[in-house]
């Protein structure tokens, strides 16, 4: 049971160190304009490129790694508790039918509860990597800065200030997201490969199918999350008041309300580009490194008990 659980981390570690560059720069194309309709800010990330350019002219090329630690436990932390939870149904026989074939809407819905229950534990490292990624050279900045000077000093600091709650400001926008997120990928991932393989396409390689399958997920992990995506990166990233409370936004629904009446349906769909191009490897990375390491388990297991 522990196994599930550390595999889980494990695979999101290894897809995160991979996907961090384009995490910041969707951080940052999504605080750029914040309540301003178009043509009202200044446009430091015209998209990918420039952006991935911008930053390392500016901030140096380290930058484009900004956040990495708390990144990393982050996906160690939810990847470990999401895939763990759900691979936890799978092994009490939650998601299949009497042919062993996934059903869609079980799928879905631990799918859902996993990456909801993820987000909740992983708020306070994604509120700290937001933090440090959005911070930047002030010719290029957006959103609020915070100036941060690591990941301990940010959690003591947010600590220090606004007590044990500071911590998991805007968790509620996180489990929303990851509980979309979530169940959308992993459901997309398990049907899709096993329509794959038991129907003989993509086997010319043991994880050729796991590759497509995942691709697959990551189209519909970003089209469903983002806008989601969007909401939370402001909840996490706008400044306080003494009492904790954000000085911009309330909470998910006047967020919301605010974003689309200042900048249009379309804002929520800020930084897309980037997020396909963080979520394309990060999920074929995670859900392939996450089928890898259940072999290896499954390897293990049958040495202990030969």
């Amino acid at each position: 049971m522990i196994g599930d659980f550390i595999i889980g981390g494990l695979a999101g570690v290894g897809a995160g160190f991979f996907s961090n560059p384009f995490d910041v720069i969707k951080i940052r194309m999504q605080l750029q304009g914040e309540l301003k309709a178009r043509g009202e800010h200044a446009v430091y990330y015209r998209n990918i490129p420039h952006a991935a350019y911008t930053i390392v002219k500016h901030d140096g090329l380290a930058s484009l790694q900004k956040g990495l630690v708390p990144a990393l436990w982050f996906q160690l932390i939810v990847n470990g508790v999401r895939l763990g939870i759900y691979q936890q149904a799978d092994n009490y026989g939650l998601l299949r039918d009497e042919n062993n074939n996934t059903k869609f809407a079980n799928s879905l819905f631990f799918g859902l509860i996993s990456g909801m229950s993820g987000g909740l534990a992983g708020s306070p490292l994604q509120l700290v990597k937001t933090q440090l990624m959005s911070y930047s050279n002030k010719k290029i900045a957006v959103g609020t800065q915070h100036a941060h000077q690591g990941t301990l000093y940010a959690l003591r600091q947010i600590y220090n200030k606004n007590g044990l709650l500071g911590l998991w400001r805007g968790a509620h926008g996180m489990m929303l997201r990851n509980s979309i997120g979530s169940s959308t990928q992993i459901a997309a991932f398990a049907i899709c490969k096993e329509w794959m393989d038991n129907n003989g396409f993509c086997q010319q390689s043991k994880y050729l199918s796991a590759f497509v399958a995942s691709n697959i997920g990551a189209v519909a992990k970003t089209i469903t999350l983002t806008p989601m995506d969007v909401i939370m990166t402001r909840l996490y990233n706008q400044a306080v008041d003494a009492q904790g409370r954000g000085v911009l936004y309330s909470g998910i629904v006047d967020c919301a309300n605010k974003i689309t009446r200042a900048e249009g349906i379309l804002a929520f769909y800020k930084g897309i580009g980037p997020s396909y191009l963080r979520q394309a490897p990060h999920t074929v990375l995670l859900l392939v490194f996450w089928d890898m390491l259940k072999d290896l388990q499954k390897s293990w297991d049958k040495e202990k008990a030969s």
